[in-house]
Parts: C-alpha cells; structure tokens; sequence
C-alpha cells in the first residue's frame, strides 16, 4: 500500500500525465500496475460514497493532466453521432409531428424541432409525462425530410477519426469506477419489507455526483459512448472483477449481497439452479436460456411459493371476496427464472431495478442509446429483467412513478421496427410479455358470480384490487400495444396458436367483470366506483391490443389470421358458457357491460367481411350457439333502457355513470358498436320470430303487447312500461338501420359521425376531434387531424368565427351544421345511438325545429325525420327478415291499435318508432318471391294472424277479431249473455274459432325448441329449466284473468288511415282522391300527419291492391268508435280544446303586463341621469320647478329627497388606478420582449414623469406651495363609478348586515364592504351621499352675466375668503366623513403621501383635489380622449362626478387658502416686490408658469362656496387660461433654436403696440423671449444641443397648433367640470374644430361660430390687468430663482401636458415566440426558472406564480406586482398555460386568453399543443376592459387569492 500512497501526496494532475505518458509506451506494465494500485486506494469502496476525493481523481486520471473542462470540448470535437437522443425528464417541453413520424410516439426536442422545417404539418407542443428522447436523426422513427439540419447533414460521419491515445486513460479508468458504483448499490440495498423508502433514496443521494459524472461522460459525444459501451457489455472485465480476488475480504462480502439480493427477487442464478434439481431440462435445451427470464413461481406442485404468495393479502382479504389461485399450469414448464448477469450493464439494470429506477440512472441508461450496439445489448438486457421488473413494479408503494420511468425506457427500444423484430425473433420478447401479462392479471382473480353462482368455474379479475384501481398494469399493456403495431411483430404473434390461445385466455378474465346485480329492496349502501377501473382495463388491455391486431388485418393475404383468431374466440366462447353454466336463459337483474370475447368476435368478423372478402357463414357457429352468443349483448341493451327508465336507481349514481360510459366516445367503438354489430349478425342468421320475440321478454313489455285496455304486468311498474317499451322500439330501429359494420365505407362512417355531434351543438374542432370515436390504434389511417377529417368538417359544417356577446362573454370558434345538412343528412337514430346525456337527443330535435322553422318547411312540431340507408352488404341481408316477419307485424298492429283506443301508456315516440319501423321494411323488400305463390289458403288458421311474412300484403290484411285474456275488472268483460237465436249464435261461434291468440313468450318457445331439434339430434340432453317458462304467470295477483273476444275488423292501413285522422282532428282528413295530387316533394321534413302520408304513399307506389284499399277505406271511413265510451271522451275534448284556448289568453294577456312592467323597469333603471343635470337641463325652458330632486331606494322601492337626516346615496365601486400613469407620449404601443436584446424602459410614463416635476419641485419651493402645484393620483388614483341606482343609506346598512348573515358563499368580501347592487347586481363597496338641495338654485347659478370681467375678478376673490362653515353634525355629514374614509382606504400609503411631512393637511388637500383631477381626466380616456363626440355618453350617464365633487368640497372647505398665498392674487394682480422682506432660509413659492393649471381650476371650484355661479366659474377658467397660454408659449420658446428665438423676438417687438397686442401671439412670444432671456438667462443651457434636436423649422401655423394642443387638455377639463357642474349639452364636433367648439362652450369666445381655420388660441385670451405686466411678473418669478440651475428650470418649464392612451404592451402574433422565450428564462429576482411563469402585460415583468421563492411578507410575486404596477390591479399572461389572469384587489378571475388556434378555440394549460396565434379582436376587449375598470362588472368568476399567486 505504501508504494501507491506515494502519488498521492503529489499534484493530481501531474500524476495523471505521468501515468498516462507511461501507459502510452509499449511496454505498459510499470504503469499498468501504478494506474491499478492508485485505483485501489482512491476507488476504495469502503470510503463513504458521499466523499467526492475519489471523483476529483478520476476526472484527472481521465483527462490525463490537462484539465477536465478542456478535455470534454477536445472528445466532443470528434463527436461522430447523427443522432440527437437528447434525454429529457417529465413536464419538459417537446414536440411531435404526425406528417413526419413513422411511430406515433415520434418526438423532437425544441431546438431540433425549430431548425426543422415543419411550415404545414400537422404537429403540436406537448408536456412530456413520463419523460422521453429526441428523435431526430432516426431513420427507423421519423422521414429523414422531418430531420432538423444538423442531423439532416449528418455532419457527425466525417469527423476524423478519434487519436487513441486520448481515451486511453478513460479505458483503464471507467471499469473500476463503475464497479465502484455498483458495489456501493449492492452494499446500500436493503430488502423492501425491512427498508424504509427513505434508507434507498439516502444510498441514492450519495451516489448522486458518481452517476451526474457518467451522464456527463454520456453527452461528449459518441466517441466516449464507444468507450462506456465497450466497458458496459465486455463480459471478461465483468467476470474479473465483479467478485473481487480472493484475498479481498470486502469484494467476497459484497458478491454475496448480490447473491443474496437476487434470491429475494425470487430470481436465481443458473449455477445454483444446476446444483439444484436438475429436473428442468428443458431450460438447457433452450440453449443459453440465461437470457430467458421466465416466469413465475417455482414448479407447480412446490407448496412453499405459493403459500408466500397469498400471504400480503391474507390480512386484507377478509372483507373482500377471496382470491382465486390459478394453478400455474396454464403456462410454460421453464417457470424458474433465472437471471445470470454477465456484464456491468445488466447487473447496472437490476439495481436499477431494485432501486425502483432512480430517475438519474434512468436518464444515463437512456443517454446511451445513440450507440447502436449499445443500444442491442441494452434492449435484449431490458427483455430479460421484464418479468422481474413487473414484479418489483407489483410491490412499489409508488407505482405510479416507476411507471413513467420504465415506459421512459421501454417506448424507446420498442417504437422501432427493427429492433422490436429482432428481440421477438432472438428473445422470445412476445412469449415474455403475454407470460408476464397473463401472471399479472391472475393475482387478482376471483369467482365469476355471473349466471350460476354456485356452480360457475369462471374467474374474473376484481377490479377493485390496487392493480386495476391505479392502473399498475399500464406500461406492460402499453409496450405491448406498442410491439403490436409493428406489423412483422403482429405477424408473429397471429402465426402463433399457442400465444394466442394464451392472450385468449387473458381476454377471458376479463370477461363479465365487476357484475351489476339490480338493488331491489333499500338503496345500497355504498356505492363503489370499481367501474372506471373495469372501463379502463378492458380498453386498454383488450380493445387496444385488438385494434392493433386488426390493422394487420386488412388486406386478403392475411384472411388465415382473421380465421384463426375467429376460432379461438369461438371455442374460448364456448368454454366460458360452459364455465358460467349458460344454458338458455340470463339470469335476471344482473347485467355487465364487459364481453371482450364477443367483441374481439364481432370486431374480427367485420374486418374479414368488409376489408378480406371472406364469406360471413364460413365464420358463424351453429344456430345455438349464436342464440348463446346474442344473450349477453342483448341484455345489455335492454339494460341501458331500464336504467334509464330508473329502475336501477337502488344501485346509485355509478350504474348511470357505466351507462354513460358504455356509449361515450372513447368507448363506444369498443363497446356498443361490436355489440350492437354481433346482434345485427345474430338477427341476420337466426329465426326473425324468436329474435323478435326475446327482444321483447328481454325488455319485459310482453305484457304490454296485447289489444286490451287493461293488462297486468309481473316485472314492471306501469311507469316503467312506456320508456321501456320505447326502448324496445328504439333498439329494433337501430338494429335494422344502423349500417357502420354492415357496408358504410370509413368516410361515409366519418361524415355520419361528425353530422350526428354536430346536430346535438355546435362544436368546437378540438371537442369534435375529442368526440368523433376515432380508431382507437394510432397507425389506423384516420387519424384525427388527418386530411379526410379536416376535407369532411368543411363539407358539412360552416365555421363561426369566435364573437363577443354583449355580456363579455367570450365565445370559442365553433362548426355548425350546413342548412343542406340539416335537410338531408340529419339522422336521429345516429343522435340517439351517441348521445351520452338524453338531453342531446332534445338538444338536437330543437335545433332541427329551429332550423325548419327559420327556413319556412315546418312551423309546428316536426318529428325526426326518416333517413335512407346505405345499401346492406350480400353478407347482412337476412337482417330484412327481421322487418318481415309476423311476430313483428302483429306487434305493430297491435301498437297502432293502441294508440288509436288511446289506452295507457302509449306516446308520440312509440307511434314514431313504429312508424320507423314500417317504413323500413317498405324500403327494404325481401328478395325471394315465394311468397306470392300461397294465396290465402292460412285464412282460419288459429295461430297466424297473417297470411305471409310479407310486409306490404300484410298491411291490407284485415284482422276482425282477437283473443284476450284480460282481468275481471277490464272494461272489455261487460259484454251481455250470448245472443239466442241460432243463426247468431252459430256466427258467434265461427268468431270464437277465427278468433287470433297470440303469445310471444309460447311463440319464442316453440321456435327455440325447432332450432335445437334441427341442430342437436340429442335434443334430448337439454333440459329446460321449468321455471322459466312458468316465470310470466304472476304469482297470485288478485284480479283473475279471463278470456275475452274483441271484434276488431281492422288492417294496418285503416289504423294508419284513421290515425291520420285523429292527429289532424278532422272527420276525412283524406279524400279518396288523396293520392292522385299527391305532391311527394314536401314530405322528408314534418310532423306525424306527414309521416304517416309519406308512408301510405310509399305503400302504393309499390301495390297497386294497396293503392285501392286506400281509396276504399278513404272513401267510407268513419271517426273513430272507441268501445262503450263513445259520448263522454267527444264531450271531453271539446272542452280540452276549449280550455286550451281560455289558457292562451290568459297567457297573452299575463305576458303583455309583465313586458309593460319591464319595459318601465329597464327606463328606471337605464336613465338615472345625474339629478341635478335633469334639473338643470329642465330649466332651459321659462318655467321653474319648484321640486327637489327625488331619488327612487331600489331597497325599499320609495321615492323622495335626501335630506340631511335621511340621506339617499349612489351605489358605487371605488378603485385605485394606475391607468393613467401609464399612458406615454407615443400612441404605438410597447412591444413585448421575446429576446435579450430587447427592453421596456418604463421612464416615460405618465405617472413617472409626474414623480419626477414633482420630486424636482420640493428640492427648491415650499413644500406646501409644491403640494397646491401638482396633481397626483396618476397612480393609485382613486376612481369612483356606478351604476346609477340609489337607496337610503340607513336600508343599506340593514341590507349589509343581512348579507353578513347570509352563509351563501358569495364572490365579494362584505366585511370589507363589498356587496352587489340589489337591482342590476353590479359590484360596489360603498354609497355616496347626494346633496340635499332644492332645483331651484339652478336658476341663479344659471343666469348669464354682463358684469365686468374686473368685478367678477373681485367677487370670485371675496367668495375666496368667506371661511368655510364647519357644517352642523347631521347623518348627512357623518356620511360624508365616512365615504371620505372609505376613498382613503381605497389606495395604498404610498399613493397619498407625498409632503415631507406626511402628517400635514396639505397632504390631504392635495390627495382630495387629486381625485376629482383622476376622476375628470378618466372620463376624458372613456370619452376617447377628446370631446368630439360630445353628447352625454354612456359614461356620463353612469356619472357620479356631481356628487362626488360636493362630497369632495364639503371636505376640502374645511382647509382655507392663507390669502397671502392665494394664486388666485398672482393670477389677477400686480404684486409689488416683496422679496426684501422674504426670509432667507424660507424657500420661495412654485413660480405660476411651474403650476399645473387644471390643478388650480379644481383647488378654486373646490374651495369656494358651493353652489358656484356659473359666471364666476367662467371668470375663473378665463383667468387661468391666461395663465395656460403663457406657460404654451414659454414652453414653445424653449424649443427653439437660439437663431430662430431671436427672429421671433424681433418680429414680434414689432407688433407690440398694435391694437390687439395682447391678444397676438407673436407678440407675447416675443415679450416672454426677452424676458426670460434677461440677465441669468433661462436659455443659456448647451444651445447647440437644442439646435440639433429641432431640425425642422416652426412656421406662423405650426406654433399656433403647438398652442393649441398645449391648451386643449386644459380646456378639455374644464368644459367636462362645467358639464357636471351645471349639465350644459357637450356638442360633437371634428377634431379639427374641437379647439373653437370648447372655447364657445367655455365663454372664451363668442358663440359665433367661425370658420375653424381663423379661430387662433391667442383670440381666447381675456386679460384682467396689462398682459404684458402679468408676463413680467410670471417670468420674473423664473428668473429669480438664483439657487436652480437653468436645465432645471427648463425641464420645469417644458412640460407638455398631452398623453396619448393607455395601451397594453405589443404582443407578437405567434404565441410560440413568447413561450418559447419566457418558458426557460430565470426570475429576475430569485435567478430560478419558475415553475409557473408568468407576464405583466402593462409592463413586461417577469414574475413567479405562487411562487414561494419569490414570497416576500407573505405575498406571492403576482400580487405585489399588481399592488406596485396597477395599484392591487393586474393583468397577467399565463406562460405555460397561454391564458390570462387578472388580479383587482383581494380577487382574481380567470380571464380567458388572447390567443387562439387556427379554429378558433383557446388551448388553455397547452394542452393540445397547437399554433396559437393573437386574436386582435379579443386583446382590444381586454385593454378596453382595463382602460374601463369594468373588470369587476364584466367578468363573473371571482374568487380570493389569499396572497398566493
């Protein structure tokens, strides 16, 4: 040891060169045997795994002296793969082409996707579940034109070739690390039962940095792969070293913790097998049967295996039924299984396995793969341990993982063909997994209860057992499906009996499980939801492995297979009647919907008649065995009909649910189809009469079917009868009329499938791809997607492009059917057949009577309408004898006699469908013509009621009397005694003998006894059970039956005739001449009337006798006699009729009063114009009203004034917003970054450059001057909306406290004084107080004034002084305060203090004024940004400014303006300098051209007295215009280079003593030039950086449109105030003219209206004192400011006060460019990749979704993001789930998304994967929603988020 510890004291790296250059020699032994000796220290497997020593050795050895990072790029540069095999794990992103893949589990990671061509292809993004591997570059799996351009090239084949010296080291090195890994794995491995889970994934936890380390060798490259693939499959290396020498103790200890561990997998290693009983020889002779891991337990007769088998489950048994044990004979004599390892990589595997795949080891076995010969060993490795991976996979706790892992590993060694192949032929892979399968399914096994519970031998599995409940059986069935697809491999599998013989047996396991036995006495207890289970393992363990059967079975070459399989299913069949004990007769009330058997059956016969050409009776049974075989499907019809006619409701909801399931979608091309097919084929071979006969006893309606009024039945409650017997019929309809398995090619199939959905709605394309029942195997040909799917949808359905309903509601692209569709192609049989829910059914016949009706065909109430059929292939058409048969025939007339005698339980639906019926077997003729030959001879045969089968002579054929039994107390027993003379008698006695009797019970029997008879000569053998034939008499029910005679003399065709008349209500609907005028155009679409024309018209076309007993029975019918009850029922319907009629006016006239209340509800409701407005507007004409604005409660419903003890209040929704801080200069809006490149610099905001003036202000003024300079609330401003309505503020208040009590979960928080209007519902959280006042006011406010503009000047100032008046304490006023409160609580801290001294009342002030400010400039936004549009628009209408100012004033009076400071002063006057006696230490007041002017004009309206006259108001917006215009001009000037500056200056001096001076703009340009240029100039900032700026040059009209804008915001504002104010009218006017039309509407001009290019802004200006004096001393107060740089005084200067609107960030068109982009970017803040990442889409921030890393106070990312972006409202993209969510406060909804597939339809979560692409239309609503703040209106599902998103 000494000699080897040496090295180590030295560098590593230098060792490592040292050794290599040794090794390189050509004699290598000295260095062989340092290399070793160094490895035995360093890779000590006693040293704890968790030491990275020996990790950081190996890295040197192998790079051998230059470092690690270094020799990585110098082995990928000889990377030689053309594969890409990128490895990914769950929930990565990948992609799948089906133009592209040749196997359907074809996938691509992102980058090979992308530099793929893929424009047109049918391709979608997916979430990996189980994780995967690209495929790129293999030809076996994907068209080489799918390759992306790396692996297209093949650039890897002309590497060079790699030097050796450079692996070398890797060579020697790599062995003894793995073996290290290895012995590590079998030192930590301690068996299940004792580890804890915890004690493996702690041993994995160690080893993680040794195997991360082989994953990174994995991904140099293919040159390394060689390498590790030598290492892995070299079978010497393994055997020297996986024992260990002799003297290593600790190698001898590991080997045997092997051994041992292997023993408890119930797995031996051959040589101990050949010392033991060496009893199985033909294990030898399989020749290296190592490699065959069979089966198993031990042989079959050892007892010890067994009993260890049953013992995990013998405690739980007890409650459960007990388990069958198969005995293990059913399968192969190798059962030992033997696993002999004889390289790494199969020792790697089984600890792999035992470790229940480690998700690191999964991904370094599959990064391997790229290596062909790797890629051999690995799959023929992989087969060996399946079984023993099945077995682990039976006892992991976490099945559900281990799962994904292994079909992780499995779909990519099976979804190639060649290899696939090879296994099967070189391992036995098919053997292995049916074996497997087989083993699996018979630990769960149990007694089949079904028919003779105690006799039955059958078993079943019992699906309530864990490995059906959870699947576990999973990736097994899907590998194997997988193999199946493979059409060499299917071959085989077909060739081989004995295998299929096996999968048979495994099919029969499922054959009858989870029985449904019908609750009869008290509900039951618990109801098991065992049947998704039993659903989901006879889809995926049969019907898919039989899918993938037959799609190798198409074409006539492979006719043995089908032949074969056909077979097998017959005598597997025949051993399960024999097993279950079936002789005749089903046992009652127990049905399953599970018969794989008869289904492979049905499904394999279908192929070979349709695809194979076979002939259908070279594969049918006898005639009793296909009697056996119809029973069980027949039952299951009958069975849906009597659980929906609830006669299963005992057995709970989950019998609804198996229904459902039965016919839904995804199973009913595995279900019902087969089913219904199987008894098609049945029906088509057996005898018409008994099929006919045991439909009906299998309904149980037998008793129903008789001429009496009265009957009784034994099975079924008169309730149940009508929807059973309708059953019945619907079920005969459908058998003779559906045509899927008996000729319709597949695209006939498509197109009736997709009409049938489309008519029950209209659809979405992916609900459509979802509900059309596709094949269910992926290689099928239809593929959903495929071209004849996309062809057919265009050809039966219009596309409707995704609307918005008014509601906000946002509809999906939807298909509805073509008008031509619904005429000619709309089958109800097909509705009736798909629908899962009944209402469909209703769903679909109201959207066909909506159509008729639209279109003029049908007014009234059409019945479904009659569809012609395909033609019935050769093989089917004894189906037609089912139409033609007497039992049948007898029937139906029965039922039109019924119907026609109005007895119970007859309905519309029972006379369609026989209608149906009758009209079929017109349409369908039996071939034969015998019939014709026997006339009438059968005339008084007893039992036939019929001459012949045929449909059309029997329809004429009049029936004059028949044979009842009926009870006693029927009405028909009244009959008088026996007439006496005896001529009359003996005619009675000629009836009696004439008389039919029938029994469909008698008539079924005896057919059934000639069918065994003809077919069994030892008919003998078979006995009949008795009881069943006595099973229909009632055991002693009260009333006797006895035996009447009725006199009938009726055919079918009079019944018909005469029901025509009694649903047309007229005596002779049909004139004998009907016929001849007949227009047979109109009759596809209609009601019964039509139906029963259409059919007596078919009738004669093709009988002339018919045609004339027609005329005959037209030409002397009579009404109806219903017997002994003629008077009372005409007498009865003439009043019905009568009463009918008195109902409908009543109806009218309740309707006509209900619609005058809502009409006047809706104007309540819709015009509550603010009231003063109303008055005021009123006021225009000369009278004056005396009242007071009367405000309706909507609570209480009373109407009166507010007054100061019983204020009435505005419902309102108060909300901060940030809207408008976030409006910019430039209306483009931003564009979203999808690059690094990109950025949104959010400086140039709105409520940033607010922040900015504002914060510049307080570092030179006063800090209370500042405050009364400026508006804030751009962010976080308070904005105030409502719906209009009123109510008492005391019923409020109760209303609130019965909201509080009220548990109803409700979407809003009343503690925080949320509720909903209680008339429009609309969302609020709080009440606005409204002014007490008299309209009368009005009139003073009103009155247009001549004072001069000097003395309003000095009233507006004394009105300025007059203190406010603390108001009286009234209810009124402690409202006020507190909606005051309410408006401060609204927004946050931050958004109100903006002093620096935060407690000051100037704060307040400024916050008070502000949200008047916010809530003017927010209408401005709604109104467009303009007032062209004038008029009061909606938003006015809803205006509660009005109220809100006089709230607002009343608060802010409370605060009086020190006069000295008043701006109003500076505004008219001419102070005298009084900056001598100014303190210095005291700073100085904003200067007038810094102030916000719209500011001032709110802080002047609000403090003085209210109301303000209206001429005072005007005086005031003139004053401050003044002050506007200057602060235009100054600003102007500031733009100008200092050449032109001075041009102007001169040419304006010019002018000044012009008369109109003072109003010329030129001139007071000029005058504000000079004076702000005087001594410290304001401009002498860099001018030769303003002069680059402005290139262009300013003309006489660009300034005055420069002034103009600069003005209008202004002027906007105050014509709006004014509006509200005193409710003067806003004109519209152009945007050109809005200038002139404002300053009318102001008072700045006359109302005159000029040419609107003449008006100039200077014309508006009105001057109190000299204008020029007033410039003087405006500019004077700039200029004085000796302590501020002239920058900064420019910067204040130029302000533009033009915003263009909010606009929420650009989005590209692809959704893939976003998500491409954001899905792997790191969170700015906690540098992960998020899991849930999401976007502002107001500012482009990238946050976490609930995540917790980013959770700061216990606030999630998204929601302080809102908080500090929109001030608590956000709007944020779902990255990976493509929609959006909006948070507002303590709320969020879902929104919904903007983007949308190419059908129109959003794909939330990415599920589907398709292109997405921006939909303009919806992305407007959504801004226009947030511009609105109608989120809370216009979205309905809210819900808290508790801080977490």
């Amino acid at each position: 040891m000494m000699a080897a510890s040496q090295p180590l004291r030295r560098d590593k790296s230098a060792t490592a060169a040292h050794l290599k250059a040794d090794l390189a020699r050509t004699d290598t032994s000295s260095g062989l045997r340092q290399l070793q000796e160094l490895l035995d220290v360093v890779l000590n497997p006693e040293n704890p795994a968790a030491d990275t020593e020996a990790l950081d050795w190996c890295k040197c050895l192998i790079a051998g002296g230059e470092g690690f990072e270094e020799f990585c790029k110098t082995v990928r540069s000889y990377d030689n793969a053309t594969l890409c095999g990128l490895v990914w794990t769950a929930n990565f992103v990948a992609y799948r082409c089906r133009t592209c893949g040749i196997s359907p589990c074809m996938s691509l990671c992102a980058e090979c996707f992308n530099n793929g061509d893929h424009t047109g292809h049918d391709f979608n993004m997916f979430r990996s579940q189980a994780g995967g591997a690209c495929d790129c570059g293999d030809g076996n799996v994907m068209r080489e034109s799918g390759f992306c351009r790396r692996h297209r090239l093949r650039t890897g084949e002309n590497v060079p070739s790699i030097p050796r010296d450079l692996l070398l080291m890797s060579e020697m090195v790599l062995p003894r690390f793995i073996l290290c890994i290895i012995q590590y794995l079998r030192d930590g491995y301690v068996e299940q039962d004792t580890a804890a889970e915890r004690d493996l994934q702690k041993v994995l936890q160690q080893l993680e940095p040794q195997i991360s380390f082989l994953e990174e060798l994995t991904k140099m490259g293919g040159a390394m792969r060689t390498v590790l693939t030598k290492i892995l499959t070299n079978q010497q290396t393994f055997k020297e070293l996986s024992m260990g020498q002799e003297e290593n103790l600790y190698a001898k200890k590991n080997y045997d913790k092997y051994l041992s561990a292997l023993k408890n997998s119930g797995l031996v290693s051959v040589e101990e097998k050949a010392q033991g009983a060496t009893a199985d020889v033909s294990v030898g002779a399989e020749g290296g049967a190592g490699a065959l891991a069979l089966l198993g337990t031990t042989a079959p007769g050892s007892p010890d295996e067994s009993s260890k088998e049953e013992d995990p489950d013998s405690g739980q048994s007890v409650g459960q039924r007990k388990r069958v044990k198969l005995s293990s004979s059913t399968k192969d004599p190798r059962i030992i299984e033997s696993l002999k390892h004889k390289c790494f990589l199969e020792e790697l595997l089984f600890w792999t396995i035992k470790y229940e795949f480690p998700q690191k080891m999964v991904t370094f076995l599959l990064n391997m793969l790229p290596d062909q010969d790797y890629k051999i060993t690995f799959t023929k490795t992989f087969v060996q341990h399946y079984a023993f991976i099945m077995k682990t996979l039976m006892k992991s706790h976490e099945s559900d993982t281990m799962s994904n892992r292994i079909v992780h590993i499995s779909v990519q060694l099976f979804s190639n063909e060649e290899l696939a192949r090879h296994v099967t032929e070189e391992c036995q892979l098919l053997d292995i997994m049916v074996t497997v399968l087989l083993y699996m399914m018979e630990s769960c096994l149990i007694k089949s209860e079904l028919q003779d519970e105690e006799h039955s031998r059958h078993v079943v599995v019992n699906c309530s057992e864990a490995l059906l409940k959870n699947n576990t059986y999973w990736p097994l069935v899907s590998d194997f499906i997988n193999i199946l697809s493979h059409q060499s491999v299917a071959k085989k599998f077909l060739e081989d009996h004995s295998l299929l013989m096996l999968w048979m047996s495994f099919v029969s396991f499922f054959q009858g499980m989870n029985l449904n036995k019908r609750e009869l006495n008290e509900h039951v207890e618990f109801e098991s939801q065992t049947y998704y289970a039993a659903f989901a393992a006879e889809l995926e363990a049969c019907a898919q492995p039989m899918w993938g059967l037959l799609t190798h079975c198409k074409v006539k070459e492979t006719q043995e297979y089908t032949k074969t399989v056909v077979r097998y299913c017959l005598e597997t069949l025949q051993i399960w009647f024999d097993a279950i004990g079936f002789i005749d007769e089903p046992s009652p009330n127990q049905v399953t919907f599970h018969l794989p058997l008869h289904r492979y059956y049905a499904m394999f016969l279908s192929k070979a008649i349709k695809c194979q050409g076979l002939d259908l009776d070279s594969l049918l049974p006898d005639q009793e065995m296909l009697m056996k075989i119809m029973v069980h499907p027949l039952q299951i019809q009958a069975s849906l009909s009597e659980i929906h006619s609830n006669m299963w409701v005992r057995n709970g909801l989950q019998i609804k649910g198996q229904a459902m399931t039965y016919v839904q979608s995804h199973f009913c091309n595995s279900m019902i189809d087969p089913d219904i097919y199987l008894l098609q084929v049945c029906a088509s071979r057996l005898d018409p009469d008994y099929f006919i006969s045991s439909v009906f006893e299998r309904f149980k309606v037998v008793d129903l079917l008789t001429m009496a009024s009265q009957h009784q039945n034994a099975v079924l409650d008169s309730e149940q009868e009508r929807p059973m017997l309708e059953g019945a019929l619907t079920f005969l309809v459908i058998l003779t009329s559906l045509r899927i398995h008996l000729g319709m090619t597949d695209d006939e199939i498509l197109r009736s499938e997709m009409v049938s959905q489309l008519c029950m709605n209209d659809r979405t394309h992916s609900a459509l791809l979802d509900l059309i029942p596709e094949n269910p195997n992926p290689k099928s040909g239809i593929v959903p997607g495929s071209c004849s799917f996309e062809e057919m949808l265009s050809a039966v359905a219009d596309f409707k492009a995704p609307v918005f309903e008014p509601g906000g509601s946002m509809q999906q692209g939807m298909y509805t059917p073509k008008a031509e569709v619904w005429e000619k192609e709309f089958d109800p049989i097909m509705v009736v057949l798909r629908t899962v829910y009944r209402r469909d059914v209703q769903s679909a016949m109201d959207r066909y009577s909506a159509f008729l009706k639209q279109s003029g065909v049908h007014t009234g109430n059409p019945w479904p309408p009659y569809k012609e059929r395909t033609p019935l292939h050769p093989c089917y058409k004894g189906l037609i004898k089912l139409l033609h048969c007497k039992t049948l025939h007898i029937v139906i007339f029965t039922l039109l006699y019924k119907i026609w005698m109005d007895h119970q339980n007859m309905s519309e639906h029972v006379l369609c469908m026989v209608l149906y019926l009758i009209e079929l077997g017109l349409d369908n003729q039996v071939q034969d013509n015998k019939e014709d030959e026997e006339p009438c001879i059968e005339e008084h045969c007893h039992d036939s009621w019929f001459p012949g089968t045929n449909l059309l002579s029997n329809l004429h054929h009049v029936i004059n009397f028949v044979r009842v039994r009926v009870p006693e107390t029927a009405p028909e027993v009244k009959r008088e005694a026996p007439p006496s003379t005896s001529s009359e008698a003996s005619s009675y006695g000629q009836n009696l003998r004439e008389a039919q009797v029938f029994s469909l019970v008698a008539e079924r029997r005896r057919k059934f006894q000639e069918i065994i008879n003809r077919s069994n000569t030892e008919a003998a053998q078979v006995v009949r059970p008795k009881s069943s034939s006595t099973r229909w008499v009632p055991p002693g029910t009260p009333p006797q039956l006895v035996t009447e005679i009725l006199e009938i003399r009726e055919s079918m065709l009079s019944l018909l005739i005469k029901l025509h008349q009694k649903m047309s209500s007229r005596q002779n609907s049909l004139s004998a001449s009907w016929l001849e005028d007949m227009d047979t155009s109109r009759h596809a679409h209609g009601d019964g009337i039509t139906a029963i024309e259409r059919i007596l018209t078919k009738a004669a076309t093709r009988s002339c006798q018919i045609k004339r007993s027609i005329q005959d029975i037209c030409g002397k019918v009579c009404p109806p006699v219903p017997p002994k009850k003629n008077s009372p029922t005409d007498k009865k319907a003439m009043d019905k009729e009568e009463r009918r009629q008195r109902a409908r006016e009543r109806q009218q006239k309740l309707l006509a009063e209900f619609a005058s209340r809502q009409k006047s509800f809706m104007e309540t409701a819709m015009d509550v114009e603010p009231p003063d407005t109303e008055a005021a507007m009123d006021l225009g004409a000369s009278e004056v009203m005396e009242s007071e604005v009367l405000y309706d409660c909507v609570i209480c419903g009373q109407s009166g004034p507010s007054t100061e003890d019983r204020p009435t209040g505005l419902v309102v929704l108060l909300q901060a917003s940030s809207v408008l801080g976030h409006r910019c200069k430039n209306k483009e809006a931003k564009k979203l970054p999808t690059s690094d490149e990109e950025h949104i610099y959010p400086a140039d905001t709105c409520g940033v450059a607010h922040d900015v003036r504002l914060t510049l202000m307080q570092r030179f003024f006063k800090d209370s001057s500042c405050l009364q300079s400026v508006s804030i609330g751009w962010d976080g401003g308070v904005y105030v909306q409502t719906c209009g309505h009123t109510l008492h503020i005391d019923c409020h208040k109760s209303y609130m406290e019965s909201l509080r009590n009220d548990q109803v979960l409700q979407g809003f928080s009343v503690d925080k004084g949320e509720f909903t209007c209680p008339l429009c519902r609309q969302f609020a959280n709080s009440v606005l107080p409204c002014r007490p006042g008299r309209s009368t006011e009005a009139g003073a406010w009103h009155a247009p004034t001549n004072k001069k503009m000097c003395v309003l000047v000095k009233e507006v100032e004394d009105l300025q002084d007059k203190l406010g008046l603390f108001p009286t304490e009234t209810n009124l006023s402690k409202e006020m305060e507190l909606v005051i409160k309410d408006i401060k609580n609204t927004t946050q801290k931050k958004y109100m203090d903006y002093g620096k001294n935060p407690a000051s009342p100037d704060n307040d002030f400024l916050f008070m004024y502000s949200v008047a400010r916010t809530n003017l400039e927010l209408e401005l936004v709604h109104r467009g940004g303009n007032l062209c549009s004038g008029g009061a628009s909606a938003a006015a209408k809803r205006s509660c400014l009005n109220q809100l100012f006089h709230v607002l004033a009343m608060h802010m009076r409370l605060y009086s303006i020190d006069s000295a400071y008043n701006p109003w002063t500076r505004l008219t006057q001419i102070t005298q300098n009084k900056e001598a006696d100014s303190f210095d230490d005291e700073r100085p007041e904003v200067p007038m051209l810094f102030r916000d002017v719209p500011s001032l004009l709110i802080i002047f309206v609000l403090t003085m007295p209210q109301p303000l006259r209206k001429e005072h108001f005007t005086c005031v917006v003139k004053m401050l215009y003044n002050l506007q215009f200057i602060q235009a001009v100054a600003a102007l000037s500031t733009r100008l280079s200092p050449e032109e500056r001075q041009a102007w200056s001169t040419s304006g001096a010019l002018k000044k003593n012009a008369a109109n001076a003072d109003t010329s703009f030129e001139v007071l340009l000029s005058h504000a030039i000079g004076e702000l240029s005087t001594d410290k100039g304001v401009y002498d900032v860099n001018a030769e950086e303003t002069s680059m700026l402005s290139s262009s040059v300013w003309s006489p009209q660009s300034i005055e449109f420069s002034l103009q804008q600069f003005c209008l915001p202004f002027l906007r504002l105050s014509c709006l105030l004014q509006h509200h104010l005193y409710g003067d009218n806003l004109t519209g006017c152009s945007e050109e003219e809005e200038f002139s039309s404002l300053a009318v509407c102001l008072g700045l001009l006359p109302s005159a209206p000029q040419p609107s290019n003449t008006v100039h802004s200077a014309s508006c200006l009105e001057w109190a004192v000299s204008a020029f004096d007033s410039v003087t001393q405006w500019c004077a107060e700039v200029r004085g400011l000796t302590h501020m740089q002239a920058e900064q005084s420019l910067t204040l200067l130029d302000q533009d006060p033009q915003w263009a609107a909010s606009r929420l960030l650009q989005l590209p068109d692809n959704y893939n460019i976003i998500f491409q982009y954001y899905h792997r970017k790191a969170c700015t803040s906690c540098k992960k990749v998020p899991k849930d990442p999401a976007l502002c889409l107001v500012c482009g921030a990238f946050v976490c979704l609930k995540g917790v890393c980013c959770k700061q106070q216990g606030v999630c990312e998204c929601v302080s993001h809102s908080q500090h972006c929109g001030a608590a409202t956000g709007i944020f993209l779902l990255i990976n789930a493509s929609v959006i969510i909006i948070i507002r406060g303590h709320r969020f909804c879902l929104w919904g998304s903007v983007y949308l597939d190419a059908h129109g339809e959003e794909d939330r979560d990415l599920r589907r994967g398709k292109p997405l692409f921006l939909c303009e239309e919806r992305y407007r609503v959504l801004e226009q929603q947030w511009v609105s703040h109608t989120f809370d209106h216009i979205n309905k599902r809210w819900g808290p988020h508790y801080n977490g998103l």
